[in-house]
């Protein structure tokens, strides 16, 4: 039965909602009467073959769920709440590799052994590279005479040399990285003609692209990342599958999440110029984690539930997709005060950008905040004057808040 607060037919995934904007109003009135609702889809819309999934969107009930996968699965269904219609069943079936869509232990197994790589001190040691990398990103815009594009000449910049500092990859191999990632998330949005096999072939040149790297360094070992996860096998190490499998989430997770929430970041400052010039005078250390929550880069994820369960008051029967809406929970009054503003001095700000906690939270958090303190400080230092020429245009995706071109001005 459809859900009484929603207008009949709505449905929170549908990739042409997230194009036009997010559904904040619906998401308000859904925490204050049905905190746990039922969205009703044909089956096979989704690519699942079922008749719907319960929308979590209070913040209290998306952690509770991230943080019990024993009745809340990743593996079942995946983490991607919604895939093309047209999909079959094993090409999602093998998506159950990434780290993303894995349960525990396989997945306590492998993020331990990655997590070597976001080590505090692995974080330190590329700071003052990506400073000067941030500056030279900034640099560069800056010398531009006219309106340019903000996205691809700032935001995409800095995540995806971050990537390639990490990993190891050439820096003017980012550019393949760049447009692998894009391609794999773009098959809902008409205007890149992306088809859903042109993204699963992106996937497949990422997953060969780090299998390469894997079968180089395994020969010829070198002091970084790429090494330690799958040369050291006194430690436990990742096979060619596995680390193909995590630079796969990572050209996803590391890139379009990170260069979405600065875009969306720099559009809310020059949206709230006394925001801005606050940034600007003072640099509050809490900005990153504000632009995060603003942004909500993710919008969605979901779980699959083992077993009969309760949630919100509702029987949640085992098999039955729950939706975890991100961008919901990280306006929720109950714990943010005034939800609605942007405020880059809120403290505490226990939002929800980073996942909800438990086994699936953000592995890259650290490096994601150090890249938007860093290109935010460079942006106030070489272009306080920033204006806003244009309306963001959005990308059409059911799960991604993501923006596709920010027109802006530095002179």
């Amino acid at each position: 039965m459809s859900c009484p607060a929603l207008p009949e037919g709505f449905d929170f995934t549908d990739p042409d909602l997230l194009h036009s904007r997010v559904p904040l109003p619906e998401f308000a009135e859904l925490r204050r009467v049905e905190p746990v609702c039922w969205v009703p889809q044909p089956a096979g819309l989704a690519g699942f073959q079922d008749e719907g999934y319960w929308a979590v969107t209070r913040h209290a009930d998306v952690k509770y769920v991230s943080t019990h996968p024993e009745l809340f699965s990743s593996y079942l269904n995946t983490a991607i709440i919604r895939f093309n219609e047209h999909i079959e069943r094993d090409s999602i079936d093998a998506q159950r590799f990434i780290l993303l869509n894995m349960d525990p232990p396989e997945h306590t197994r492998v993020r331990q052994i990655v997590q070597r790589g976001f080590t505090p001190r692995a974080i330190r040691a590329l700071e003052e590279r990506l400073r000067a990398r941030a500056h030279a990103i900034v640099a560069n815009a800056r010398a531009h005479t006219g309106p340019f594009d903000f996205v691809t000449q700032v935001a995409c910049e800095l995540p995806l040399q971050a990537i390639a500092e990490l990993m190891g990859v050439p820096q003017e191999d980012r550019d393949k990285i760049f447009d692998w990632s894009n391609k794999m998330i773009a098959y809902d949005d008409p205007e890149y003609a992306i088809t859903e096999e042109v993204g699963a072939e992106s996937a497949t040149e990422i997953i060969a692209y780090a299998m390469n790297m894997a079968a180089d360094r395994k020969q010829c070992p070198a002091h970084d990342i790429v090494t330690q996860l799958v040369a050291a096998e006194d430690q436990g190490n990742l096979n060619s599958d596995e680390f193909g499998f995590f630079v796969l989430m990572l050209a996803v997770a590391g890139n379009e999440t990170t260069r979405n929430a600065i875009t969306h970041g720099m559009h809310a400052f020059l949206t709230h110029p006394e925001q801005w010039e606050l940034y600007k005078r003072e640099r509050p250390s809490t900005t990153a984690e504000e632009i995060v929550r603003w942004a909500t880069p993710v919008a969605a994820f979901q779980r699959t539930a083992t077993q009969d369960t309760e949630l919100g008051g509702k029987l949640i029967r085992k098999g039955d997709r729950v939706g975890l809406f991100y961008a919901s929970a990280n306006h929720d009054p109950e714990v943010f005060d005034e939800p609605d503003d942007f405020d880059i001095t809120r403290d505490p700000n226990p939002h929800l950008g980073f996942g909800g906690g438990g086994p699936h939270y953000c592995l890259g958090k650290s490096l994601a905040v150090l890249e938007i303190d860093l290109i935010f400080n460079a942006i106030a230092d070489a272009m306080p004057g920033l204006r806003l020429v244009d309306d963001p245009r959005r990308l059409r995706s059911a799960w991604i808040n993501g923006v596709k071109e920010l027109r802006v001005r530095s002179q």
